[in-house]
């Protein structure tokens, strides 16, 4: 089955030469130039994946992906941004974006991305994990405990499940941030800290005695069941 790409874009110069290069790559595309219709389109036809500039008319691109994650809707969004702040990409990867690129960008690079997106999202799909009394299932993305919903953010969805792939494996805070934040990212191990103490206050029974997610002194954390 053919997979759907959403460009949300306001440059008509940009979006026909995104919109050129995917079609010639085989995928669906679908446009939207503003922020509303942009919206509208990710609730309603959920494509496969967003391509999300931030800098938008009606409603901004940070706005679009709080919403999408809001529905609890998976799809990666990748974010276009003409701004190279620290400040600006963190604000977006905290409100669930996957990954950012920074105009101007190379075409090649960016279907590069989003084919390994596509691939991992795939394959990620059926995944579900079982530990302690909670039912982790990434193809709903969700998680319950004995049948009860509990909410995680876009972070610690992610964070949660790269600690549930890589059981028993003693992780680098490095390699968390690589695989929950990205390489380009600019946050730092504070973070994973303060992410980690989140994810432990929803799914130990004590968060000062964990028995998932364990500190590794001087290395990181291990996850074990």
């Amino acid at each position: 089955m053919m997979e759907t790409i959403l460009i949300i874009e306001d440059d008509s110069s940009m979006m026909r030469g995104l919109k050129d290069n995917f079609a010639f790559a085989g995928y669906n595309v679908l446009t939207a130039m503003d922020g509303e219709k942009g919206l509208d389109a990710a609730l309603n036809a959920t494509p496969d994946l967003i391509i999300l500039d931030i800098m938008l008319p009606k409603i901004n691109g940070y706005e679009i992906c709080r919403l999408v994650r809001k529905e609890n809707l998976d799809m990666p969004i990748i974010m276009l941004t003409a701004k190279g702040e620290e400040s600006d990409i963190i604000l977006g990867l905290n409100l669930g974006a996957d990954d950012y690129v920074t105009k101007p960008f190379s075409i090649k690079e960016l279907l590069a991305r989003v084919a390994a997106f596509l691939r991992r999202r795939k394959h990620t799909a059926n995944e579900i994990f079982k530990f302690g009394d909670f039912h982790f299932d990434i193809g709903a993305r969700k998680l319950s405990k004995n049948g009860n919903e509990i909410e995680l953010s876009p972070k610690e969805y992610k964070l949660l499940e790269f600690f549930l792939k890589k059981q028993g494996k003693a992780l680098t805070r490095d390699e968390i941030l690589n695989a929950v934040w990205g390489y380009n990212s600019f946050t730092g191990h504070r973070s994973v800290d303060r992410f980690v103490t989140t994810l432990r206050n929803k799914i130990e029974p004590d968060a000062d005695n964990p028995v998932f997610i364990h500190t590794l002194r001087e290395i990181g954390y291990k996850f074990l069941d």
